[in-house]
């Protein structure tokens, strides 16, 4: 069942959350199904790295400095970056927000809030079973699609992403 490691976390997510808390004038943005679907379903000829991850998931913590780094290294108008976080809407402000200061993140991170994560892992990737942290490189126009649900070390996002440029 795809749903054996995210259930027991998203079903505390509720939808509809409001506002976009700032960390340093990042912003934080509450996305849904219908959110994913237009990111996945983008047409632009750029390639998106599309990280699922959550502050709480070890594995996620040791690669996100990776993404944030080689996010740097791309032109935004070739490769676009988005970091997508399962954690707890309920501990945004005390546990997200001061985790993302304490580990410099600066990329713009989005919180899942569906509650319907059948249908929106099914969206990321049939195969796919839930377990973070996972990475979807996307290019529609190129038809490129590459689904990792594994921890990634820098050298193989580099490659990843160089491989699908």
């Amino acid at each position: 069942m795809k749903t054996r490691y995210l259930l027991f976390f998203l079903f505390v997510f509720v939808a509809g959350l409001g506002g976009s808390p700032a960390v340093s004038g990042q912003k934080i943005e509450y996305i849904k199904t219908t959110d994913l679907e237009k990111i996945l379903k983008n047409k632009e000829d750029k390639l998106s790295v599309i990280n699922f991850w959550a502050s709480w998931c070890a594995p996620c913590v040791k690669e996100l400095p990776h993404f944030e780094k080689i996010s740097k290294e791309f032109d935004s108008d070739e490769v676009t970056f988005f970091l997508i976080s399962l954690d707890f809407p309920s501990e945004i402000e005390g546990k997200l927000i001061p985790f993302l200061k304490k580990n410099k993140i600066t990329h713009e991170v989005a919180v899942m809030t569906d509650t319907d994560y059948n249908l929106w892992i099914d969206t990321v990737d049939p195969g796919w079973q839930g377990n973070i942290p996972a990475t979807l490189v996307i290019n529609n126009a190129k038809k490129i699609r590459s689904f990792h649900p594994e921890e990634l070390d820098e050298k193989q996002l580099r490659e990843l992403i160089n491989k699908s440029l």
